[in-house]
């Protein structure tokens, strides 16, 4: 793997955490399009270079199924606490370290649980557990925490519109041979329009999740782990 300094020094914090013969539950958090997902792969190479066995697995899995949400009238909050299984989520997060476990998984391209995707996890070294609903530390009374670690993945307001943007058109373009897709529904519209659909969806959706929910982790979070508006870490450290 390329070096990459920034992804070689949170590495290292990880593997200096862990206690010998148990698994390392890590929590990876920050606003949708932040780049989470990319981020625990990353590392996870790296671990993995190291000799450790790492599972990467995303919170999306614990969404309650959109027919569940489309009865409770919170299908357009996807991503918001309420539309969450958060006692599954903290179970299953629980049961990691004693294994093995079944994780659903949540499929980007139908938008929705899908049960043939679900995965095995049986007692990695690290586990990173990455997404949204992980501000759990900063409730009152908080439950019980299940995280051993939790870092989030910091970036400027404006970085994170862009990158939300772009990606929903990505989804978008890739719609255009899959009519299985949940984007699909969008090819009718030109790219701006979609774009700007894109905006709304921010703002109205994933920013104000941002703002009241997602952010609430920032200040009791392990490590906050700061990004540039090229992608890169800028910088990482206490909150």
């Amino acid at each position: 793997m390329t070096p990459d300094p920034g992804i070689d020094d949170l590495a290292a914090r990880l593997e200096a955490a862990r206690a010998a013969g148990r698994t390392l539950v890590t929590g990876l958090t920050g606003a949708v399009s932040a780049g989470k997902s990319t981020l625990a792969t990353r590392l996870a190479g790296r671990l993995s270079e190291r000799g450790l066995s790492v599972e990467v697995i995303s919170t999306d899995g614990f969404l309650k199924p959109n027919a569940v949400l489309q009865a409770e009238g919170a299908l357009d909050l996807k991503g918001w606490p309420h539309t969450f299984d958060t006692p599954g989520m903290l179970a299953a997060l629980a049961a990691i370290p004693s294994g093995p476990i079944e994780i659903p998984v949540h499929s980007h391209v139908t938008y929705d649980i899908d049960p043939a995707l679900a995965r095995r996890i049986d007692r990695p070294d690290i586990l990173i557990a990455e997404g949204l609903n992980l501000h759990l530390r900063a409730e009152a009374p908080a439950p019980e925490d299940p995280l051993d670690l939790l870092l989030y993945l910091d970036a400027e307001e404006a970085d994170l519109e862009a990158w939300y943007v772009a990606r929903f058109l990505g989804f978008w373009e890739a719609a255009e041979h899959d009519p299985a897709s949940f984007y699909a529904r969008f090819r009718t519209m030109d790219r701006d329009a979609v774009a700007d659909l894109a905006r709304r969806v921010w703002e109205g959706v994933n920013l104000p999740n941002l703002r009241q929910h997602i952010v609430r982790a920032r200040p009791v979070a392990d490590l906050v782990v700061r990004k540039g508006p090229d992608h890169q870490i800028a910088g990482i450290g206490r909150p």
